[in-house]
């Protein structure tokens, strides 16, 4: 394929991969707490890591990893003691990050709003070979912690307090949740960029819960639609010179819109078939399967 001939499309087709994994991998647990847009909180706050690395003339992907860090876990404190003025804090670290962001790049020697641009809304041939080894190990960290601890996590995003009581530490798998989310955000924002991100973390869970309920099978098909939608944006994006990240999220909303139209009528269908079983009084469709002898 000619697109393979680039070295600059082979690591931005890699980095999209990476980034389809990951982002629905961490959005799947934010959609379950009701913090779909923390996303786009992180990305506001990571705004401040670039300038910064511009501005120390470090890697602007593990500056903006610390800093996003350092506000994920912030959001998270205020989440806990903010109380009636968290929205507030909040709003303000919101903010304050993407005023860092601008200032610090346009101090830096040479610095200006464009070359934040690539990071705001994603840039296929800036995308580095430093870059890919840092989106790489960070993708890593993000798959070992939502894969290895699914569970734990899966129970403190249904219910904290059950979750408490059965000896879960959720105060600690929140904190880490919030870190997590952070990195993703700095491993999507070469591809996607950092104003989109949010939108593929939420949206292909979103559609993958119009065909499923269960936990894994969500999980898996959020993932398989992430991986799709980045791919064929990175891919559009180099045929048709349009901007990488507004054509991902553009796809990922187009699959959304598709699986509801598709999913709508087989759920009223299923539902008009459960209230006939149980207007029928099936008992195989309405009633409780018995429990296993030893666990009533």
């Amino acid at each position: 394929m000619e697109i393979l001939e680039y070295a600059f499309m082979q690591r931005a087709l890699l980095a999209a991969v990476l980034v389809g994994i990951t982002a629905p991998a961490v959005g799947i647990y934010l959609v379950q707490r009701r913090q779909a847009l923390m996303g786009d909180g992180i990305g506001h706050v990571a705004m401040t890591g670039v300038g910064l690395g511009f501005l120390l003339s470090t890697s602007p992907v593990w500056m903006a990893t610390a800093v996003a860090i350092v506000g994920a876990v912030v959001m998270e404190l205020i989440r806990w003691y903010g109380k009636t003025r968290g929205d507030i804090a909040l709003a303000m670290l919101f903010y304050g990050g993407m005023a860092g962001g601008v200032m610090f790049i346009n101090l830096a020697p040479g610095g200006s709003n464009a070359n934040l641009q690539s990071y705001l809304f994603g840039s296929l041939s800036t995308v580095s070979e430093e870059d890919v080894t840092a989106i790489c190990l960070l993708a890593a960290f993000v798959v070992l912690v939502t894969v290895g601890l699914r569970r734990q996590l899966f129970a403190v995003s249904q219910d904290e307090e059950f979750a408490r009581v059965t000896g879960v530490p959720v105060r600690a798998l929140n904190l880490l949740t919030a870190v997590t989310a952070a990195v993703t955000v700095t491993v999507a924002m070469r591809v996607v960029g950092l104003l989109l991100v949010s939108a593929l973390m939420v949206v292909p869970v979103a559609a993958a819960q119009q065909l499923t309920r269960s936990f894994a099978a969500t999980f898996a098909i959020a993932v398989a639609i992430g991986v799709s939608v980045t791919i064929g944006g990175t891919t559009t994006s180099y045929y048709q010179d349009v901007p990488p990240g507004a054509t991902i999220v553009l796809l990922t909303i187009g699959v959304f819109i598709a699986l509801t139209v598709l999913a709508t009528p087989l759920a009223r269908r299923r539902a008009r078939a459960v209230a006939a079983a149980e207007a029928a009084g099936d008992p195989a469709e309405c009633s409780v399967p018995a429990q296993p002898a030893g666990k009533r």
